[in-house]
């Protein structure tokens, strides 16, 4: 998926010459599941997190999209992600920061970016030094704790030696550091004794820093279900990722809309064959599905090179010929078959595999409960070979 887009004038909510199959992003649903987070962070920044192509719903226009929403700060995983923020035109005035970071990767250019950088080891702080003196600037960088996630980070028996590193390099004019973070583990349990265990720990990480000369300018730690339901996490900025995107961060106990979310992508397909067949008709590899009585087979031209996971197969839901079905049989690489039983159904009539449930299409938590996953995995799997097609504030955008 490259990362220009073609503009259509059109205001109908259409797009002409609608693709064989299609991801639809709502932009004005970014903008507000991004406000609705803001109010919900009180005092606090907000950090839309886009990493991972915007959970599959595009970096740059979903990153647009939520700074329309009041977004102050924008969230990457990695360096070159964060650089395909800067080159789309997205200013220093926003601040950019990226924490999945490796020996080798191009520090020096994320310096001179301007984007800010994790570090959670000595080696990072030395990495950062060194981009430093090649881009002639300081970088720009947040210490990470490990308060309790096992993850990445330094634990409380390394943090001395991180802090004592950091400050060194202060001094020498290579780094500043602008923040302190970490991450939440079981913000998505309500009433999780390691959340507040964890809250207790970066206060105490840090005071540390404090103690070693630090000056920190932000202090983070919530992600999603935190920005949403814990107060107490919210320190100076949060960091929201998949309910930008409006799903929600705990499905178990709320669905996105009691949490003012709107789902912003819609995968759909129009169908490529319609024929009826008789009693007893395998379908698909194995097959796992026989017909029980002469009826109707689509087939759909999304499959699991395109992200449809194969583990929902026979129980994947989808919206076709105008009600609530399932995958029949297995999922292909390229395609699926759906039994539309009598339904009334013609070439090229679109199937919702997921959306927002306007029109009574199953939702991305529908699928990952069908294939024991997340809703996370569902959208962000959706593949380059699926065009996006933006919508928003008038607009048709096909990327």
């Amino acid at each position: 998926m490259g990362s220009s887009h073609e503009v259509s004038d059109r205001t109908d909510g259409t797009c002409e010459d609608a693709p064989l199959a299609q991801a639809r992003i709502d932009l004005a649903a970014i903008s507000a599941n991004v406000a609705r987070l803001r109010e919900a962070a009180g005092s606090a920044e907000t950090m839309a997190v886009v990493k991972a192509d915007g959970y599959g719903h595009g970096i740059v226009p979903s990153a647009r999209a939520a700074l329309a929403g009041g977004a102050t700060w924008l969230g990457a995983a990695r360096i070159h992600e964060a650089l395909t923020l800067r080159a789309s035109g997205i200013t220093s005035r926003i601040r950019v920061m990226a924490w999945l970071l490796a020996p080798g990767d191009d520090w020096a250019a994320a310096v001179a970016a301007d984007i800010e950088l994790s570090a959670g080891a000595v080696w990072a702080v030395e990495a950062a030094e060194e981009a430093a003196r090649t881009a002639g600037r300081p970088c720009l960088l947040h210490l990470k704790a490990d308060t309790g996630m096992g993850r990445g980070g330094a634990t409380p028996a390394d943090w001395p030696a991180l802090l004592e590193a950091a400050a060194r390099a202060e001094a020498s004019g290579h780094i500043r550091v602008v923040g302190i973070w970490s991450h939440l583990a079981d913000a998505d349990t309500p009433g999780h004794p390691a959340t507040d265990a964890q809250v207790e720990n970066f206060r105490t990480a840090v005071d540390m820093a404090r103690k070693a000369g630090l000056r920190p300018e932000v202090l983070h730690l919530a992600n999603s279900a935190a920005t949403l339901r814990l107060p107490q996490t919210h320190f100076d900025l949060v960091r929201p990722g998949i309910a930008v995107f409006g799903l929600s961060p705990v499905p178990e106990s709320a669905d996105a809309a009691a949490l003012g979310l709107r789902p912003a992508m819609t995968l759909s397909a129009r169908l490529v064959s319609v024929k009826r067949v008789p009693a007893g008709q395998g379908v698909s590899y194995g097959p796992r599905y026989r017909t029980s009585r002469p009826t109707t087979l689509g087939v759909v031209p999304l499959g699991y090179a395109d992200g449809v996971p194969r583990h929902a197969s026979g129980a994947g839901p989808v919206l076709a010929a105008g009600e609530r079905r399932t995958v029949a049989g297995t999922v292909c690489m390229d395609q699926f078959v759906v039994d539309l039983g009598d339904g009334r159904a013609a070439v090229g009539d679109e199937v919702v595999l997921f959306g927002p449930g306007d029109q009574g299409e199953p939702g991305a938590e529908d699928w990952a409960r069908a294939a024991d996953t997340i809703a996370y995995e569902i959208v962000t799997r959706v593949g380059d070979r699926v065009p996006r097609v933006y919508r928003g504030a008038g607009a048709c955008v096909s990327g």
